[in-house]
Formats: C-alpha cells, sequence, structure tokens
C-alpha cells in the first residue's frame, strides 16, 4: 500500500500542500440537461423541453392552436448539436485526465432516455476513442417510464450501456401525480419489463415520505419493486429543497415518527430479500452495488461534461473542482466557443476532511483509514477531536484501520457530518 503524505503547515493555510503519491479511480459523468415536465421536487439541472404547438386551420374559422403532442425525444438538430458539444467539452478536458482509465460511465439527467440510440452509440465510440476504459467498464443510463420504447432500450444496450437506472418513485396513482411525474403505476411496470428484455443491470429508483403516504402504501411500493428482478433499488426520502416548486408550494407530508417507520419496514423487508444496504438510500444483491455511485462515496475523481455537471479531478498536490455552464444554450455556445467551464477551484485543504467524511459516512460499511490518507493527503490524527466527539455520542464506531457509522450515525447523517465541519479561521 502505497505511503501519502500531507504538509501539516495549519498554521499557513496559505502554505498548505495537498501531496498525493497515487491518484484515485477516475469515472466519467455526462449530464443531459433536458427532461419532459419538471417535477415539483427536483433541484437538480433539467429544463423542460417546450415545443410550439401545430397551428389547425378549421374550415370558416382562423387558425387554431392545437395542444402539443408529448415530447419524448429531444429534435433530431438539438440532439446532434449537444452530443458535438459533449465531444467537444471532453477533449478539452482530456489535459487532465490524460492516459487515465476510466472505470464507469454514468448518463445522468435531465432525462437521458430523450437521446435516441443512435446518439448514445457516437458518445460512446467517442469517448472509446479518446479514453482508455476499462474493460469491465460500468455504463450507466438513466431513463424515465414516461418515455419508454422498448425498441430505444435494444438500442441503448446495443451501443453499451449495460446498467439502466429507471425513475419509478412509486406504484401508487395517487402519489405520482403529487409528485408531478408525467407516468402512472401501470407504465412503470411496463417500463421495467421492457427493460428486462435487454438489461441484466437495473435500478429502480424510488420515494418515501411522500404526500399524504402511509407506511403500508410506503410498503406496498417496496413489495411491488422486488416482484421483478432487478438488482439494485433506490429509495429517497422526499425532502423540500430550495428553488423546487414544493418549496414555494409545500405540500403535507408525513410526519418524522411516520417517515422513519417506513424506513424501518423498507429496511427490514429488503434485508430479507437479499438486499445489502450499503449507502444511505441504497440497496443491492451481494456484487451489484452502482460502482460509479461508489466511487463517489469513496472520494474518487470525476470528469463532468455536459450543461451543469460538476466534476473532482485530482492531482498529485492539488484537487481541484469544475462546474460547466449550466443553462443548456449557454453552455452549448460557450462550448463552440472552446471554454465550457465555467468554474475551476481547488479545494481548500482545511475543507478535505470534511468533504471526505460527507461522502465516505455515507456508506453503512464505512471506509478503512488509509483510504483518507490515499484520497485526501490527510492523517487520520488531523481529525482526532471530531472522530473522538462522534464516538462519545454513538455515532461511529473505530478501530485503529476502520471507521464505520452506527445505525444511530446513518439515522443522524447530518449531525455526524457537523462534527467534521472546519472551524472559522479568525480574522487577521
Amino acid at each position: 500500500m502505497a505511503v501519502v503524505s500531507v504538509d501539516v503547515s495549519v498554521d499557513l493555510p496559505s502554505r498548505q500542500r495537498v501531496r498525493l503519491s497515487a491518484l484515485p479511480p477516475l469515472a466519467l459523468y455526462v449530464h443531459i440537461p433536458w427532461c419532459v415536465k419538471k417535477c415539483p421536487y427536483c433541484d437538480f439541472n433539467s429544463h423542460e423541453l417546450r415545443p410550439v404547438a401545430p397551428v389547425r386551420l378549421r374550415r370558416g374559422a382562423g387558425p387554431s392552436m392545437a395542444p402539443p403532442p408529448p415530447v419524448n425525444h429531444l429534435d433530431a438538430a438539438l440532439e446532434s448539436r449537444y452530443v458535438d458539444a459533449l465531444i467537444s467539452d471532453l477533449e478539452q478536458a482530456l489535459p487532465g485526465i490524460w492516459g487515465r482509465r476510466v472505470h464507469s460511465i454514468f448518463f445522468g439527467g435531465g432525462t437521458p432516455s430523450l437521446l435516441s440510440g443512435g446518439a448514445i452509440d457516437t458518445l460512446l465510440g467517442a469517448f472509446r476513442a479518446r479514453l482508455p476504459l476499462a474493460a469491465d467498464c460500468e455504463i450507466t443510463l438513466e431513463a424515465n417510464p414516461g418515455t419508454v420504447e422498448v425498441r430505444r432500450f435494444r438500442e441503448f444496450r446495443a451501443a453499451g450501456v449495460n446498467r439502466l437506472s429507471l425513475g419509478i418513485q412509486s406504484f401508487n396513482p395517487q402519489h405520482l401525480r403529487a409528485l408531478g411525474r408525467i407516468h402512472d403505476g401501470t407504465e412503470a411496470r411496463r417500463a421495467i419489463e421492457a427493460a428486462a428484455s435487454s438489461f441484466e443491470r437495473i435500478n429502480l429508483d424510488l420515494m418515501y415520505g411522500l404526500p399524504g403516504q402511509t407506511p403500508d402504501e410506503a410498503g406496498e411500493d417496496v413489495r411491488t419493486a422486488l416482484s421483478f428482478p432487478v438488482s439494485h433499488l433506490s429509495f429517497y426520502h422526499l425532502s423540500i429543497e430550495p428553488n423546487t416548486l414544493f418549496h414555494r408550494y409545500p405540500p403535507a407530508l408525513p410526519d418524522d415518527d411516520t417517515s422513519a417507520q417506513m424506513q424501518e419496514r423498507m429496511e427490514a423487508r429488503l434485508a430479507e430479500a437479499g438486499y445489502g444496504h450499503y449507502e444511505t438510500s441504497a440497496f443491492a444483491r451481494p456484487g451489484e452495488e452502482c460502482r460509479h455511485n461508489l466511487n463517489y462515496w469513496r472520494f474518487g475523481d470525476y470528469l463532468g461534461i455536459g450543461a451543469g455537471a460538476h466534476g473532482k479531478i485530482s492531482f498529485p498536490d492539488h484537487i481541484r473542482r469544475e462546474m460547466r455552464y449550466k443553462q443548456p444554450k449557454e453552455y452549448l455556445a460557450r462550448t463552440e466557443s472552446g471554454a465550457p467551464v465555467q468554474e475551476r477551484q481547488d479545494i481548500a485543504p482545511g475543507q478535505l476532511g470534511f468533504e471526505f467524511m460527507m461522502n465516505a459516512l455515507r456508506l453503512t460499511a464505512g471506509f478503512p483509514v488509509v483510504m483518507l490518507a490515499e484520497r485526501t493527503g490527510l492523517s487520520i490524527r488531523a481529525l482526532e477531536r471530531p472522530l473522538n466527539e462522534a464516538e462519545r455520542r454513538g455515532l461511529i464506531e473505530r478501530t485503529h484501520e476502520h471507521v464505520r457509522p452506527t445505525l444511530r450515525g446513518q439515522r443522524f447523517l447530518n449531525d455526524l457530518l457537523q462534527l467534521f465541519l472546519p472551524e472559522e479561521s479568525p480574522p487577521d
């Protein structure tokens, strides 16, 4: 195991340096910023496609506007332009990751399944030509049940996508309407069946703590999900985020005790079915964990391309975060002019402990102590004070080799993470 050192001159932050003797694994994230309809709870960088309604001429009357047809794919011209922009974005980023092997690719959004199979094939061909991909590279694509076509799933699989993630959220029609989803329970089931005809590795995204939801209804969603041949399930507690419609007009949600009851029932049922609870919101059959997300939680590196994509790239002496321009029009214009990155900033050494813990403590198994040094250059001694306090409160268990959150730490993760927030430096 390689030894990693860190400059400990904490009295002069400007002289702090990160020193990594080896770089972490690298992943590629590809953001597709469009969706059919913006959900009221969504705070991701997603933008509704707004087709122009066709004009119909009626005999003896002037033109009238008919309702626009449903949009389940990108306009061909826009798709082509965006594919070209993504490839250009990647090419401009290559100097920072040159020669590094990519272990996973994730198409997220928005709704990546709005892209055609041909577009995904073009992108993956461009990635293979410019990046050394691992032989077993995990390639995931997110899909919305409301944009499902069996033929398109087959095209995604033929292009090289080997893992599909379906945004189901619930099978209950009432709850789907409350969430503003464009599919119903029947369409959700059909989408899973269609996915299973082309993919062996399938993830379902579901939510609980929904407006008006009871523990029995949440349990029924779990039961329905388990009736399908899926290897991975993600269950997210609905939270009200700023800059969303739900934040402006908050719905009535189950209280904390009811949500906790839902969570406990859900975890027990999934454990009985053989799914390991390996991350705060993720459950998988043995060996079917999402490798791309595991790389995030283990503080690995990821290059993010596409409108609004974020990235984290390590170098021997610093760790850098990047953000692309969020608005699709601006991203396209900037990429075409050779400048897709809006912000590039090194992570301050004093922030690294918190950033690492914010990810690694989401894993129910925690992390080996040596990983902190490998990924940040920090010695575990640099975090001794918050670790001691977390242990005193019963939020973590640790040995000289390993740190893991307790069940209490998992339940009160925000309280645990706050202990690792860096202290503010006194004013000069």
